[in-house]
């Protein structure tokens, strides 16, 4: 069986790219960036909706990251998956939850800050960073009695959620009223998955 994986480091294609490498499986990957690659008739063929990432496992094929990243540890890395089904729902709750409250604000900031560079609308980051102080003070608090989202051990909640704020890093969001966020994506940012991933363009 092989598996193979779509997309660049320099998008958010790089969680899951982190994810394949922090489970050890070996995969081809096909660097696909988010413009014109993602639009031919071949990528359309994995992934209808035109973005990234996908991944073709077998005779499974996937998109969306937190999909991707939840199947790949489930199924081949057991240590990063929580064994309780109330854990593995809280798994999936903080991956939703980065999708819903962290990554919309967290784009608004992005589309400024790097695609509107020479006309930024600074009443948008404004906004969008008076919308993250809720969602920012949630983690934030869960965070103060616990080194990793779920105890003491990173699991793919862990790599997803921190995956999605990547983006934060990217656009050198000040995490500096939120001590114990920044702790901690410093502990997950540190590990050697996430380097050889953000090598893969």
């Amino acid at each position: 069986m092989t598996t193979t994986i779509y997309g660049v480091s320099g998008s958010r294609a790089i969680r899951s790219l982190w994810a394949i490498e922090e489970v050890g499986l070996e995969y081809t990957h096909v660097a696909t960036h988010f413009f014109k690659d993602s639009k031919t008739d071949d990528y359309l063929s994995v992934n209808p909706n035109g973005r990234i990432p996908a991944l073709v496992d077998g005779d499974v094929t996937l998109f969306e990251s937190m999909a991707i990243n939840l199947y790949l540890t489930k199924k081949y890395a057991p240590a990063l998956y929580p064994e309780s089904e109330g854990e593995q729902a809280k798994a999936i709750q903080w991956s939703v939850w980065a999708i819903s409250e962290i990554e919309p604000q967290q784009m608004q900031i992005v589309i400024q800050k790097i695609f509107n560079r020479d006309n930024i609308d600074q009443s948008t980051i404004d906004s969008a960073t008076g919308n993250l102080q809720r969602p920012l003070a949630v983690l934030n608090e869960h965070l103060a009695d616990r080194e990793y989202l779920l105890g003491d051990s990173f699991t793919v909640a862990d790599l997803n959620v921190s995956g999605v704020m990547l983006l934060m890093q990217m656009i050198e969001f000040d995490l500096s009223a939120y001590p114990n966020i920044k702790n901690w994506t410093e502990r997950c940012y540190s590990r050697d998955a996430l380097k050889r991933a953000q090598s893969l363009d």
